[in-house]
């Protein structure tokens, strides 16, 4: 699962943090599509992980992503697509079981979203 390419993550990130909602956002991407991860700490603990991907234009990555007009007029694009769609549950999953960014693994072909993703933990983290 490893990948070249990954970003920088500093050891003092903090592990624990009062009870609350915490959001983080990365910069956009070249298409102008940016991550935000949502963070949930109870009793000082990670509790919950979302990541979502946004396009330029609001939308969500998710099922539809990669498909033009609602169907799949390139399947290898389309696949691709998914790609970064799966690594944005998985990323999230790991992070909540690991609660530890640096164990989070990238995912060969979805290193972008890996990269926006440790962008917006890392904003959450330092967001209060």
């Amino acid at each position: 699962m490893g990948c070249s390419g990954k970003v920088a993550i500093p050891n003092d990130l903090p592990t624990a943090l009062p009870d609350g909602t915490y959001i983080g956002k990365s910069s956009p991407d070249d298409t102008g599509a940016y991550a935000e991860v949502t963070l949930v700490f109870q009793n000082n603990q990670l509790s919950e992980c979302n990541f979502v991907t946004i396009q330029a234009d609001g939308t969500i990555k998710a099922q539809d992503y990669g498909k033009i007009d609602g169907e799949i007029s390139n399947s290898d694009y389309y696949e691709k697509a998914q790609l970064a769609v799966q690594a944005m549950e998985t990323y999230a999953k790991q992070y909540q079981d690991l609660k530890n960014l640096q164990e989070v693994d990238a995912i060969t072909g979805a290193t972008i979203a890996y990269n926006q993703f440790v962008e917006a933990v890392q904003n959450a983290l330092t967001s209060k």
